[in-house]
């Protein structure tokens, strides 16, 4: 009888030590987000560093764990989310956090012997240093103007090549172009993610293409958008006119074609050159 209340009253408590009853949602950092990367990347839906900072990759990463789960798709992780995500996965709450205060690279994977996912503290010291140039110079082409964050500009890079891979340069920076105009206009949401993920306003969100991972082509072409370049003509909208279903789309102002895709405005300008 004593062995039986013993064991209940351990289950009991793991669901009270998995998470705290807030919402963790982007932007929020601590213990709760440390649990939900581990978590997402002992089931293989996150491949990020575990730092406890609820950016874009936890941010996919949630998203996509919620698709293939049945959830609501949100990004949120709310009481339903982290239930399911804790029958999912497994949580050493000891090792992860004992990683995290020796400084130690590592990565929590299922399936691996945690022993063999800690990257040893000198050999990182060691690539750091020899390194330093080449990061520098990184960080510094990284520093765009207009305040987009790193977060922004790995979101817009995905948005670009789901929407625009293969097209022509151009046409891609065209693209970025049109979402950071939709940016400055009222008639749309003020923010890099609002305007993309606005319901029904791209079809790489719609069918999934927005996780796909980006190529340095896109990501330069999001780059050249942000510092000036707008070959679409300060477009709010584009289409292929060979897939295109919406009659309402034909009707906006078109300033030009750049590959496959016509470049539109959202109201007629006087002062609008078509070329």
């Amino acid at each position: 009888m004593l062995c039986l209340m013993t064991l209940s009253l351990s289950s009991k408590e793991k669901p009270v030590q998995a998470f705290t009853n807030q919402e963790i949602q982007k932007g929020a950092v601590g213990d709760d987000v440390i649990e939900l990367q581990a978590r997402l990347q002992n089931i293989g839906f996150y491949r990020g560093k575990i730092d406890g900072v609820f950016g874009w990759g936890t941010y996919w990463a949630l998203r996509n764990f919620q698709k293939d789960f049945g959830l609501p798709i949100d990004g949120l992780a709310g009481p339903k989310t982290k239930a399911k995500l804790v029958k999912a996965s497994n949580y050493n709450k000891a090792f992860v956090k004992d990683q995290i205060k020796k400084g130690n690279d590592f990565t929590y994977y299922g399936g691996v012997d945690i022993n063999k996912q800690i990257k040893p503290k000198s050999s990182s010291a060691n690539k750091t240093t020899t390194k330093k140039p080449s990061n520098t110079s990184k960080v510094s082409a990284a520093n765009v103007p207009n305040g987009y964050s790193q977060n922004d500009i790995q979101l817009l890079a995905n948005a670009v090549y789901g929407e625009s891979r293969g097209e022509p340069y151009e046409g891609q920076v065209a693209v970025a172009s049109v979402i950071l105009n939709r940016i400055e206009s009222s008639s749309f949401p003020n923010t890099v993610s609002g305007v993309i993920f606005e319901p029904g306003a791209f079809t790489a969100v719609a069918d999934g293409q927005i996780w796909l991972t980006p190529n340095e082509t896109a990501r330069k072409a999001v780059i050249d958008a942000i510092n000036g370049w707008d070959p679409s003509g300060e477009a709010l909208y584009y289409f292929n006119p060979e897939t295109a279903t919406s009659k309402w789309i034909w009707s906006r102002p078109q300033i030009k074609k750049i590959g496959k895709h016509i470049f539109c405005m959202g109201i007629v300008k006087s002062s609008m050159k078509t070329k």
